[in-house]
């Protein structure tokens, strides 16, 4: 969930999508058979085509020239991850396991702002990544995202010996020193993911020290504090329901982590939060430590806010100030510096 513009009243629309993607030259027709439009994020036709108004581009994997990140796309059916290694590479780093952003709708792991993005997180960081590319709605409404997530785990979870089907991971990954993140709508599928682990931690093979959320994309149906006000609320409630069409609505414990009654077996003891200032989510973040909190798990929470940011703006400003400290930061969680 990134942009900020009006949109229309959800409408009825079908039930099976086609990408336009897959058919570039759609008619005036067609154009004119419009059945929902969420501004700045999708279009859906009347014959079930639908197109993504952004988050299609795609950069390739490979070697990042200014930092010498090594990368590689690896297939998991039906899903596939992206891979990170720094340079130079030594054995026992720690894994990072990342989920983007997107509203559940848009974006992969191969999106430009994710790829240079995740480069420089494994640079500075120097921790091994596996980017997971689920799939998205309208075609695989939520929960798809959650449970392609949960595969990719368990998938990662294969070289806890060293013998998985994946050599980097068998060579450079330390399975004891395992970390969750994500950003926007990926922050809630690692959210989830912790309390997947949690409560079936997938062999034991997946020692989950920390969770990192970037601006999560959390709601429910009161508000705190000042989303009444804020002129993105419409959207996005509109966003949710569009992703989830079988969503119970704005409490649904995927969206609401208030509702969710297995929220304190989250699987790690600690959790970094980040939020911003300008962004409609931000009440949401903080109060995400208090859910946790009041629910018995057992941690650390911290929860950071930047001054004067929107939403996901590191993404698109990597070399802003803030988006450096926070970089750095994360350094600081997932290596357990002082």
């Amino acid at each position: 969930m990134t942009k900020k513009m009006p949109f229309d009243k959800c409408q009825h629309y079908p039930m099976q999508y086609k990408s336009s993607m897959q058919h570039p030259s759609l008619t005036n027709h067609l154009h004119m058979e419009i059945i929902k439009e969420i501004p700045g994020f999708i279009r859906v036709y009347k014959d079930g085509r639908f197109q993504k108004l952004i988050g299609t581009d795609i950069l390739p994997a490979g070697i990042d020239p200014s930092s010498g990140v090594q990368s590689k796309d690896v297939i998991i059916s039906p899903l596939s991850v992206r891979l990170y290694i720094p340079n130079p590479t030594v054995k026992n780093l720690p894994l990072l396991i990342y989920f983007h952003g997107g509203g559940f709708i848009l974006q992969t792991a191969a999106s430009p702002v994710y790829h240079n993005f995740l480069n420089l997180v494994a640079a500075e960081s120097n921790v091994v990544i596996v980017s997971v590319d689920y799939r998205t709605a309208p075609d695989h409404p939520v929960p798809v995202c959650m449970n392609d997530s949960w595969e990719a785990i368990k998938w990662v979870a294969q070289h806890g010996n060293r013998n998985g089907p994946e050599s980097w991971l068998n060579e450079y990954a330390d399975f004891g020193n395992v970390f969750f993140a994500g950003d926007s709508a990926g922050a809630t599928i690692a959210h989830h993911m912790a309390i997947r682990v949690g409560s079936e931690n997938p062999g034991g093979k997946v020692n989950l020290q920390g969770l990192i959320l970037l601006h999560p994309y959390f709601w429910g149906k009161d508000r705190v504090g000042l989303e009444s006000d804020h002129p993105l609320k419409a959207l996005v409630e509109v966003v949710w329901k569009f992703a989830h069409p079988g969503t119970s609505g704005l409490d649904d414990r995927l969206f609401n982590p208030a509702m969710d009654p297995k929220v304190s077996d989250l699987g790690c003891s600690r959790v970094l939060v980040y939020v911003a200032e300008k962004d409609i989510l931000k009440d949401r973040g903080w109060y995400y430590k208090d859910i946790l909190g009041k629910s018995g798990w057992r941690g650390e929470i911290e929860v950071i806010e930047d001054k004067g940011e929107e939403h996901v703006y590191f993404l698109d400003n990597p070399s802003a100030d803030s988006a450096c400290t926070m970089r750095m930061r994360i350094c600081i969680f997932i290596n357990n510096q002082a």
